[in-house]
């Protein structure tokens, strides 16, 4: 089955068309806005809070605008066809696989989107209060949007490296804000694990660069073919190291036994945002794979395939259960968030393009819906507890005082002696209930919200793959059918779990006072909301994007050629060279 013919926006079209030789820099925006936004940060004082809120969230607001941009330059169309789009920017002006290499195409685009909407949210709620929590969230804040960004854009393992130590140093102080023992102890276990894997992450690398003698991404897909039988081995044990950090990062079981205490200790925004690391992992996974292993790549052809399923339903498994199990909101965030990665890399193993293409368009419908539930968390929670959190807790009484009523002695006041619970908002309760029904709708997979359809286009993939390509047909094993059983299943625990948590928040309750939320705490979670709805309206357009997306996935010689193919610019003193472009079509540069 083949993706439908698309036609590009008129509208868009004239809106990018000013910007024309100007679009390939747009793709250093991500990455260059966040830093220099942090270093005029560090230039102003702690006390000027309100100057650093609003510059944070204009700075967040410009990157939105700049990576709706360049998804709109990825997916542009010329002709009758949709071939691949793919942007590369030679930051140094060094040719691939020497200089560093950025590459854009639809993946990267969706992703950069996706993570810079989170980000708005995230950004807007924690300005309602939990920014004054402790020094330099801000700064911290923006540091995390620079190494995502840059995980997304880098075309090459070693840039990886360091753009992921730049988004994990940041989630180190980030995991600790607003301190507290519970904190600590959980950014103890956080910050372990995270170098551990950093540890493989280079092992990994430096195999790879010991056999190939590259670490550019399209460099290793073209050379791993060519890599003797008698290296073989050694390929897919560096392989399978170099995964095993990609795997810590994206909640695989049993890998995951750090998250659930992370995350749910972190702060209500920061939880947000850490929706989007374990799919930062999920990305990498799914990059890699497609590129180096995919079905031309010999005897290599959909290396650790099985491994990906079975860990993926495991994981499934374990999701589903815990949030069974959990008792806490912030818990069945976390656990949500295992569950939306099990279900992805058990799709993503299967090699299939529609089955891409549908966890595609679910990932960012899940990510969404993991986000707001660490925001509705932390608003449900203060309302039980009768305007009270585990920030105004100390330490001491943290363990003992889950959900218990804290003494009004520990409310943290603002600059005007005010109550950082927040001022009354019209039918807050209303809207906090129709908020988690919205949300156990998306993240249980239930009609007729994004998570059904992104579910249930999984579903009709796997009941149906012939006629798209693949190369195995997984009917016959089982595991397709097993995959559907623990899709259905564990959408099934969600919504027992989140039921339960909705009737006792809101059903149970008597005699309690109406919920305080600030306008800054309600919009970002009606954002979210909001896009997932939108996802549901514009499914057709949403599908053909990531079907779009998937086919070049799965057919990466496009990515190959243009990271290959692109060259610098030429030199003002030799203006007969003809220069190359940096957007490129599928099949029109050779590498």
């Amino acid at each position: 089955m083949s993706s439908p013919a698309a036609t590009p926006a008129p509208l868009f079209a004239q809106l990018l068309q000013p910007l024309g030789d100007w679009m390939p820099h747009l793709m250093l925006v991500p990455i260059v806005l966040p830093m220099f936004t942090v270093a005029l940060m560090l230039l102003i004082g702690e006390e000027r809070q309100r100057t650093k809120v609003v510059i944070n969230t204009v700075s967040t607001i410009l990157g939105l605008l700049a990576a709706c941009a360049l998804l709109l330059w990825a997916d542009q169309v010329q002709g009758t066809q949709a071939p691949q789009q793919v942007g590369v920017y030679l930051a140094g002006n060094w040719a691939a696989p020497f200089g560093i290499s950025l590459a854009l195409d639809r993946l990267t685009a969706l992703m950069l989107v996706l993570s810079s909407c989170v980000a708005l949210a995230a950004c807007v709620f924690a300005a309602a209060r939990w920014h004054k929590a402790g020094v330099h969230f801000h700064v911290l804040f923006q540091f995390q949007l620079m190494g995502l960004a840059g995980a997304f854009l880098t075309a090459d393992l070693f840039n990886l490296f360091v753009f992921f130590e730049i988004m994990l140093a940041a989630s180190y102080g980030l995991l600790l804000h607003g301190s507290g023992r519970l904190r600590v102890q959980a950014g103890l276990h956080y910050v372990a694990i995270n170098l551990a894997a950093s540890s493989l992450f280079l092992i990994g690398a430096a195999m790879l660069y010991g056999l190939t003698g590259t670490l550019n991404m399209a460099d290793l897909a073209r050379l791993i073919p060519a890599v003797p039988a008698a290296d073989r081995g050694l390929l897919h044990a560096a392989a399978g190291i170099l995964a095993t950090a990609f795997l810590i990062k994206s909640a695989l079981w049993p890998l995951n036994f750090w998250l659930v205490p992370g995350y749910s200790s972190a702060t209500a925004p920061v939880g947000a945002v850490f929706a989007l690391m374990t799919k930062v992992g999920i990305y990498t996974l799914l990059r890699l794979w497609t590129l180096l292993f995919s079905a031309e790549a010999g005897d290599s052809a959909l290396f650790g395939s099985p491994w990906l399923m079975g860990g993926g339903m495991l994981t499934m498994l374990f999701g589903g259960i815990g949030m069974l199990a959990a008792t806490r909101l912030t818990h069945l965030a976390a656990y949500a968030a295992i569950l939306s990665s099990g279900t992805l890399l058990a799709a993503m193993g299967f090699g299939q393009t529609m089955l891409t293409a549908g966890l595609l368009y679910y990932l960012p419908s899940s990510t969404m819906a993991v986000a707001i539930l660490f925001m509705l968390a932390d608003a449900m929670d203060r309302w039980r507890n009768d305007g009270s959190s585990f920030a105004d807790v100390d330490d001491e009484q943290a363990p003992f005082l889950s959900h218990d009523l804290v003494p009004a002695a520990h409310i943290n006041l603002d600059d005007e002696e005010q109550a950082l619970i927040g001022r009354p908002m019209p039918a807050a309760a209303a809207f906090l209930g129709l908020a988690f029904l919205l949300c156990t709708l998306v993240v249980a997979g239930l009609p007729p919200l994004s998570g059904f359809i992104g579910k249930f286009a999984m579903l009709t993939s796997l009941v149906n793959p012939d006629g798209l390509g693949n190369s195995q047909d997984y009917r016959t094993t089982g595991l397709g059918w097993l995959l559907m059983a623990l899709m259905i299943g564990t959408g099934l625990l969600a919504l027992i779990a989140l039921t339960r948590a909705g009737i006792r928040h809101f059903w149970a309750t008597h005699g309690r006072s109406t919920p305080h939320i600030r306008l800054a705490e309600g919009l970002p979670i009606a954002a979210l909301m909001g896009l997932c709805i939108a996802l549901t309206l514009h499914a057709s357009a949403a599908m053909r994007y990531t079907q779009d997306t998937a086919q070049a996935l799965h057919q990466p010689q496009g990515y190959i050629q243009a990271v290959l193919g692109a060259r610098p610019i030429p030199s003002p003193s030799t203006p007969s060279a003809p220069a190359t472009p940096t957007l490129f079509e599928e099949g029109s540069a050779t590498p």
